[in-house]
């Protein structure tokens, strides 16, 4: 509808305002007292459509005030407008007419399935992909971020599979089998795991994402940090691998997913936050794995061993074990950030195992302000710095005709460890996770106290080989 044709319609509907008002003036005025009937015909004159609005008003003025309301009410709303008013009502209409226009070019047709709105027939190919794509507008953008991870990062899971023999009662044996999960971590077929995962099996298959397994082989691993590498003979073309991303800078109330095989159900996804960072949790072999990231996403038996990954779509840890008393999920997942696994995973690659750092203190105890150093390994690191643990003297004693050697400790002479690295030692876990991330032939600084004396020491870190 075009600016003509509204101010068209505008004259006639002044018109039949007119038309009908006058109508509804003869009726009210035939209600009136004789007195005022006459009055109110007499000023009928000022309700004559061709006379000038300035002398309609001033008649109407004139005239008792019941006549003068009933005239006022029956004289057109477009007799009595002002100059003024009527220039505001034509910029109020022009933006009206411009708001009514913008509203009808911004709709859109709505696409039916199975309808062709111009020949009524069925929707072509190129129509209904055109519509599916439409239909990502309704998304929210929470599940495209959603979409988005999965698309990117779904192929890039894999499918590990486990045979194996246990041994049982009466030298006997049983095989068992397990499933897990994996991510491609190059194309030249390497594959990340748990340790748990492949423990003690015969045969390891990895299943890609396009269905096709391939007999695997164990190229590491290290049951300390629970971290596998596999490795399979897969065309590179088949082959995905994952964006590692930085688990430095992870926050708690970070969004995260999960996709792994739970209850063999493949490259399943799960979603939810990090709930804590810098986890402890006890291995199956009594060792404590530390800087562990806290989830609250869906883990069950399955999903070991799958990728922890960000909003970018990028590994950011590996699911590792959960909380549980049934062994289904409840809400409080581990993952090994992926900090760890960067320093791990080329040692695996490369030797078969990992060679960890040592500092040559064999025993210590807990005084309660530090660690209190009882003995150190004979030429170790610890010894050739210059540290003191428990002196010992011997001397010998006589009983008659026997004689025997008597050892004395003398703790006042040991190094008191108060931090490492400007970190504060109250416990071994402390001591150890000093030098965990460290590399044998990196330099500690340890903060002891002796005779009194705070003094900082350099330790060159051994090897465990």
């Amino acid at each position: 509808m075009n600016l003509t044709m509204l101010l068209g319609l505008w004259g006639h509907r002044r018109r039949a305002v007119i038309s009908i008002d006058t109508d509804i003036r003869r009726a009210a005025v035939g209600n009136l007292p004789r007195h005022e009937r006459i009055q109110a015909r007499r000023a009928s004159e000022c309700l004559n459509p061709g006379s000038h609005p300035l002398a309609r008003r001033a008649c109407i003025g004139k005239n008792p005030p019941a006549v003068r309301l009933i005239n006022y009410q029956s004289v057109g709303c477009w007799q009595l407008i002002r100059p003024r008013h009527a220039l505001l009502c034509a910029a109020l209409l022009v933006v009206a007419v411009g708001c009514i226009t913008q509203v009808a070019h911004s709709q859109k047709p709505v696409a039916v399935f199975g309808t062709n709105s111009n020949a009524g027939g069925p929707v072509s190919g190129n129509q209904a992909s055109e519509v599916l794509e439409s239909s990502d507008e309704w998304l929210t953008p929470e599940e495209r971020t959603n979409i988005a991870v999965y698309d990117r990062c779904n192929r890039s899971v894999v499918h590990i599979n486990t045979q194996g023999v246990r041994p049982a009662a009466f030298l006997t044996s049983t095989k068992f089998s397990g499933t897990g999960s994996g991510s491609v971590i190059d194309h030249q077929g390497y594959i990340l795991t748990n340790h748990h995962v492949i423990e003690s099996a015969r045969e390891i298959s990895v299943g890609l994402a396009n269905g096709v397994s391939y007999p695997a082989m164990l190229v590491g691993q290290d049951p300390d940090s629970d971290i596998a590498v596999l490795k399979i003979d897969a065309p590179e073309a088949e082959l995905v691998p994952i964006e590692w991303g930085d688990s430095k800078n992870l926050r708690v109330g970070q969004k995260i997913f999960a996709i792994g095989n739970p209850f063999g159900l493949e490259r399943t996804m799960s979603t939810g936050i990090i709930s804590s960072l810098n986890r402890q949790f006890q291995s199956k072999r009594g060792m404590k794995m530390r800087w562990l990231i806290q989830i609250d996403a869906a883990l069950n038996q399955g999903n070991s061993g799958g990728p922890l990954i960000n909003t970018r779509g990028q590994l950011i840890g590996m699911n590792t074990a959960i909380v549980s008393s049934n062994g289904d999920s409840a809400g409080v997942g581990f993952a090994i950030p992926v900090s760890t696994i960067r320093r791990i995973v080329p040692q695996l690659i490369r030797d078969g195992k990992v060679i960890r750092p040592t500092i040559g203190i064999t025993r210590v105890y807990d005084s309660g302000q530090g660690l209190l150093i009882v003995t150190l390994t004979k030429d170790g690191p610890a010894e050739k710095a210059g540290l003191k643990g428990f002196s010992i003297t011997t001397k010998r004693v006589l009983r008659g005709a026997f004689g025997f050697d008597q050892a004395t400790v003398n703790p006042a002479t040991a190094d008191l460890i108060e931090a490492i690295d400007g970190v504060p030692v109250d416990d071994v876990d402390d001591l150890l996770g000093g030098i965990e991330n460290k590399l044998p032939g990196d330099t500690v600084w340890l903060d002891i106290v002796r005779s009194e004396n705070r003094i900082r020491v350099p330790v060159k870190l051994g090897s465990s080989e």
